[in-house]
């Protein structure tokens, strides 16, 4: 049986993911805090496609506890899919240390005590992929988000690092960057509807660098050469942008 693990399992992207690779015969532990939240989620999953789905509580945060979420799974996923995200309070965070400590530590720190312990254990195995949901907001810093983008540019360069140091053990790694999506996370937002996807969009494509055995995916795709122009104005000028 192929396991999948969803790491943040109550987000829009990882119910999306769930529902569409379920189709495709994959198995899933389901991997949050509260997880019993997602248990009629679970049922009403299996029923539609007879395959198995269990929850797993794990707090990102309890770094102590990482290594014994791990190995108390007794069939190992051959798949881990990290769809954590939080984008936090900008402007909180730039007078309280304590809001920009749970940035840092929901979107990188606390997501590669887990990846690391993960990584090691496919590295003997000699197989495994691992998806990471990055942002495009780590792309280039905004004066809007600039905390959240930092912590998401230094998750990006690890899964960087991590697809070269992993690549002769079989393993891939794949970095997933969305633009904006329409999520829980963002509903405050007041997003440009012509570049905001769904949820559903983002599992379609993260289903088809799973497949292809992709590195970096932007989704939707025009956020790569929206990017790539954004990167390209000169310092003095982006300064001045109210972005």
């Amino acid at each position: 049986m192929d396991y999948i693990l969803i790491i943040g399992a109550k987000s829009d992207i990882a119910k999306a993911i769930v529902k569409l690779f379920s189709k495709n015969s994959y198995n899933f532990y389901l991997a949050a805090r509260n997880c019993h939240e997602l248990t009629e989620f679970a049922e009403k999953t299996m029923f539609e496609n007879d395959n198995a789905v269990k929850c797993i509580e794990l707090d990102i945060l309890d770094t102590n506890k990482h290594a014994d979420f791990y190995y108390s799974i007794k069939v190992k996923p051959l798949c881990v899919i990290s769809t954590i995200g939080y984008l936090g309070n900008q402007k909180l965070a730039q007078i309280d240390f304590n809001e920009t400590k749970k940035i840092i530590d929901t979107n990188f720190t606390s997501i590669i005590s887990l990846l690391n312990i993960i990584v090691n254990d496919f590295e003997k195995k000699k197989k495994g992929t691992l998806i990471g949901i990055s942002s495009v907001a780590g792309d280039r810093g905004k004066q809007s988000n600039y905390l959240y983008g930092a912590a998401k540019a230094a998750f990006t360069v690890y899964l960087s690092g991590l697809r070269a140091r992993s690549f002769k053990s079989n393993i891939n790694v794949i970095t997933v960057k969305p633009g904006f999506v329409n999520t829980k996370m963002t509903h405050n937002l007041n997003l440009p509807k012509y570049l905001t996807t769904t949820p559903s969009k983002v599992a379609l494509d993260i289903f088809k660098a799973f497949k292809n055995k992709q590195n970096i995916i932007y989704t939707s795709w025009i956020w790569k050469w929206i990017i790539f122009i954004i990167n390209l104005i000169p310092e003095n000028f982006y300064k001045k942008l109210k972005i």
